[in-house]
């Protein structure tokens, strides 16, 4: 009792309460406003959302009106409100706040009243500096319910009243964020807002449903994508046809109020690649993808896909996986258009069937003209030396080849389906029963294995914990063990894999089948027949047998891979042996041989050309270094002197009157 009547004491005798100002005589109240008549009386009031929940005597309007009373009652000159409501008090980004801090620096505020210096703010570093500048410009702070008076000299507790503020801040940003990763973790979305494309339900919050309008849109922009459209021409398309934004279409649809119609059509390709990145368009939910270093920060820093947490088939999917996946195979590629106006479909595509690299397309001027000039090659010919052959393909041959690869497959999918399944589940790596049998096995032992392993770390633990096992000798026994451990996982992880595709076979091909049915005219090949049926094309070095030039190509196809269609009839005929041919295959491999012979040797003898020259060159001392620098300098400023004297001497030229003779 006694040590809460010496605490009152105290603070009385430091600072005014609201019942002291009240009780101040008239003369005493015109002393303290003496010279603050022309300026202002900042009342400032501040609502978070969390202040919310507290009831009604947190609210604005109620605020307001404790500040106008207390002006009023105390006799302070030009009363004005500053009101942030549902701004958090870690951040003192604040319009209201902000336009009063100008007015502070303008000179135009004489005191500042608040109810609660927390009102001001919950970050008590910031909430400190601005103190000083109050004090500094000669503004003075009150705080109703605190009996807080600047004029009445420093307040001992004041601080503590601060880091109080600032820890509840901090507490009540700890309980929101375990109950948004509790959300999260089950797999519901933490998004206020659906996105584009969906809209939520009206009976349940954390289900979406399908926007029909919207997912026409996002449908047409993975088919775009698809067919060779980048972000920024799939931008233009929709900015030219009118269709309004993602943020203009939702505040419309939800009667939200958005500025500058003139704005609402225009497309961004920022705005496409978002769209792209959403797994949420196959039915998934992402959540997890970004964070907040503190809660202070309103930055969020993108979390790797690591962190993501993916819940499959939360809602209705609005493309299908195989779009979606197809979608971004087509973006790791980068199409430009060349002398034809369109980029090439099959870049990226076609790989050398040799070394395994990606084949440049090469355009010549006329290549829209003649066909013979749009072509592909290794990109590792063009190294010098070159590491590989080159490959040559033109872009003709490899459109007839890939639609003709399609058009077979098609056709025996389309009139053997039961076959198709067969077949593709025949060139699974683990169809035979044995090999299947002893897979599951070795499954079985490595995961005994891995738990035995577990027992005995903690049994080696154990032992170092009662003495028994020596530190050192710990150590290399558990990263042993560790080391055996994780080799197991990764096999267990493998044996798994293989497994599991051989239960996806029958998916795969069923899988194929569906783009088969998607698709009725075989006639031409698109490009997004192109990117939905073809995984990729390798391309092999060329041959001459029997005086013609032969090259062998593979079309890989998405899901069943190489594939090779049965077809009726016996085995081709051989073509007869030329020995004319024959020698010429003999000489060009022998030219071939001897030529990169010649070039490895150049290329060793420029290496030992320059090594000797390097050798060669003295090695100068630290000293030599810095005066070959120091005269350089030197160098330099005279340069720059004499550029100076004849820069001026120009100009004293130019000023110089001219004089005439009579």
């Amino acid at each position: 009792m006694n040590g809460q009547r010496k605490l009152s004491l105290k603070s009385a005798g430091k600072c005014d309460t609201l019942e002291s100002l009240q009780a101040s005589s008239p003369p005493e109240r015109e002393n303290i406003m003496k010279g603050q008549n022309s300026k202002i009386t900042a009342l400032y009031s501040r609502l978070s959302k969390d202040d919310l929940l507290t009831g009604e005597s947190q609210s604005i309007s109620n605020q307001k009106s404790l500040l106008e009373q207390f002006a009023e009652q105390n006799g302070f000159p030009n009363p004005r409100h500053f009101s942030d409501d549902g701004f958090s008090g870690v951040d003192f980004v604040r319009p209201a706040w902000q336009e009063m801090i100008a007015e502070v620096e303008a000179g135009n505020v004489g005191a500042i009243i608040v109810k609660t210096l927390d009102r001001m703010g919950r970050n008590y570093l910031q909430t400190g500096l601005y103190r000083e500048m109050f004090h500094e410009r000669g503004v003075r702070l009150i705080s109703m319910q605190e009996g807080h008076d600047s004029d009445n000299g420093d307040d001992d507790l004041l601080p503590i009243r601060e880091i109080m503020s600032e820890w509840y801040a901090r507490d009540t940003s700890r309980k929101v964020k375990t109950v948004l990763h509790a959300k999260g973790r089950s797999g519901k979305h933490m998004t206020n807002a659906a996105v584009y494309g969906y809209r939520k339900s009206p009976d349940d919050k954390n289900l979406w449903l399908v926007d029909s309008e919207a997912a026409h849109i996002v449908r047409r922009v993975f088919q775009m994508t698809i067919d060779g459209k980048g972000p920024y021409q799939i931008a233009r398309t929709f900015t030219d046809e009118k269709i309004l934004r993602p943020s203009a279409y939702i505040a419309l649809r939800d009667g939200y109020e958005i500025a500058d119609p003139d704005d609402w059509h225009n497309w961004m390709g920022m705005t496409i690649k978002n769209i792209l990145d959403r797994r949420e368009y196959m039915g998934d939910t992402v959540n997890f993808r970004s964070r907040k270093e503190s809660f202070k920060s309103k930055k969020h820093l993108a979390n790797p896909e690591s962190a993501w947490q993916i819940f499959e088939n939360t809602q209705e999917p609005i493309v299908t996986r195989e779009m979606w996946e197809t979608a971004q195979k087509c973006r790791t590629v980068t199409r430009r258009p060349n002398s034809t106006g369109e980029p090439n479909p099959l870049t990226g595509l076609v790989c050398c069937g040799d070394c395994g690299s990606r084949m440049w397309n090469h355009r010549g001027k006329l290549a829209y003209k003649y066909p013979s000039q749009d072509s592909y090659a290794c990109n590792r010919y063009s190294q010098y030396p070159p590491k590989c052959t080159m490959h040559h393909i033109s872009t003709a041959n490899l459109r007839t080849i890939a639609l003709d690869a399609i058009r077979s497959v098609s056709g025996f999918v389309k009139d053997n389906e039961a076959e198709f399944i067969r077949l593709v589940r025949e060139e699974s790596e683990t169809q035979t029963a044995d090999s299947l049998k002893e897979t599951k096995r070795k499954l079985v032992r490595d995961k005994k294995r891995v738990t035995e392993l577990d027992k005995l770390i903690k049994g080696l633990y154990e032992d170092k914990v009662s003495g028994s096992l020596s530190a050192k000798r710990f150590e290399i026994l558990s990263a042993e063990y560790e080391t055996e451990q994780e080799t197991l996982e990764a096999e267990i992880a493998e044996i798994e894999a293989s497994l599991a595709l051989f239960d996806a076979d029958t998916g795969k091909a069923e899988r194929f089948i569906e783009i088969v049915r998607k698709y009725t005219d075989f006639s031409e090949l698109t490009a997004g027949m192109l990117n939905e049926y073809v995984e990729k094309i390798l391309v092999y070095e060329a041959e001459k047998i029997n005086n013609r030039r032969k090259q062998r190509v593979e079309v890989y196809l998405n899901f069943i891979g190489k594939f090779n269609a049965p077809v009726d009839g016996g085995p081709a005929e051989e073509e007869p042996f030329n020995p004319a041919e024959h020698r010429r295959a003999q000489y060009r491999a022998s030219y071939y041989k001897r030529r990169d012979e010649i070039l490895a040797k150049k290329a060793t003898e420029r290496e030992r050309a320059k090594a000797e020259k390097l050798a060669a060159t003295p090695i100068k001392t630290p000293e030599e270094l810095a005066a070959e620098e120091t005269a350089r300098k030197e160098r330099k400023r005279e340069y720059q002197r004499n550029y100076q004297r004849e820069w001026q001497r120009k100009k004293r030229a130019e000023q110089s009157p001219v004089t005439t003779m009579a």
